[in-house]
């Protein structure tokens, strides 16, 4: 059974999506998540101050907003990548996740706004993170970051250019310290039982997946390459440590759970949380769920350790 504190959250949500008119394309789809995700806003934490960066690779202009508790000295740092299948939301939308995690792990978090599919379609994305990552390990001084602790995180798509990351940053001198995978997309594999169990979501439905993965890599082959769908990497000796949070009633579930047991499996140190009564997206969820809070309480205290 769902978590019944999520149902004032679900119902919430649903009227505000609502006023979308039917048939919208992404681009208002986008606009209307920023209007639906400021709604429901939550304060910032006292002490929290976010910044607004901008930085500059191969001709485009990426888009951060660092979020941190100022002190004085070099911070952990958490790369955060915002979920939305790849075509849709910010570091507005996302704004309570990443706040709360600076005010709670004391690390300077930096949300990217990274290129949206289908106006900008595979490798966009991951070219985006790649130049971010690398951008603030050679402006860690600058940013009051310690280098030696960057770690990189996000929820959904998020999450899957996450794990991307660390498969691409394995073994050089922008190693990352450790990796948090929320509801993670780790493969396209949609005969996992998850996928059935919870094709009526909520939040994601199981039927409209492939068109949205279409939307990311028109290019049915992409749906292979390992920085699109880690779990088919050829390895994962040597990525680093993972909390991965899954949610019971979630179609993603089982693509994430094995993406834990590959990482366990290679000898990285997992921690697996299984979400039991959670949705995809249950973060949005926090000021409804004592669970969530829960949950939130548990990754923050990982990253802060």
């Amino acid at each position: 059974m769902i978590n019944p504190e999520l149902n004032a959250f679900l119902s919430d949500w649903a009227a505000g999506w609502a006023t979308l008119p039917a048939g919208s394309g992404p681009a208002a789809r986008r606009a209307h998540f920023e209007v639906v995700a400021a709604a429901m806003r939550q304060p910032t934490p006292d002490g929290v101050v976010t910044q607004e960066l901008w930085i500059e690779h191969d001709g485009r202009r990426v888009r951060l907003r660092s979020f941190r508790v100022p002190t004085g000295s070099p911070q952990a740092a958490l790369v955060y990548f915002h979920g939305g299948a790849w075509m849709q939301g910010s570091p507005e939308t996302h704004w309570d996740i990443t706040a709360g995690l600076a005010a709670r792990t004391g690390r300077a978090v930096f949300s990217v706004d990274y290129a949206k599919a289908p106006e900008h379609p595979f490798p966009a994305a991951v070219n985006d993170a790649r130049a971010v990552v690398g951008w603030l390990f050679n402006h860690a001084a600058a940013q009051g970051v310690d280098a030696a602790r960057i770690a990189i995180g996000g929820d959904s798509a998020g999450a899957n250019l996450s794990a991307a990351m660390t498969l691409a940053f394995r073994g050089t001198a922008c190693a990352l310290e450790k990796q948090l995978l929320v509801y993670p997309a780790c493969d396209f594999d949609m005969s996992r039982p998850s996928y059935s169990e919870n094709a009526n979501g909520p939040i994601v439905v199981t039927a409209s997946m492939p068109a949205v993965n279409a939307m990311y890599c028109p290019d049915p082959a992409d749906l292979q390459n390992p920085l699109v769908a880690p779990l088919l990497a050829d390895s994962h000796t040597g990525l680093p440590p993972a909390f991965v949070a899954v949610a019971e009633h979630d179609p993603l579930r089982d693509s994430g759970q094995a993406y834990a047991e590959a990482l366990q499996a290679a000898g990285v140190d997992v921690v697996l949380d299984r979400g039991p009564g959670l949705i995809h997206g249950y973060l949005r969820g926090m000021a409804y769920c004592a669970d969530v809070r829960t949950v939130f309480a548990r990754m923050a205290d990982w990253l802060r350790g």
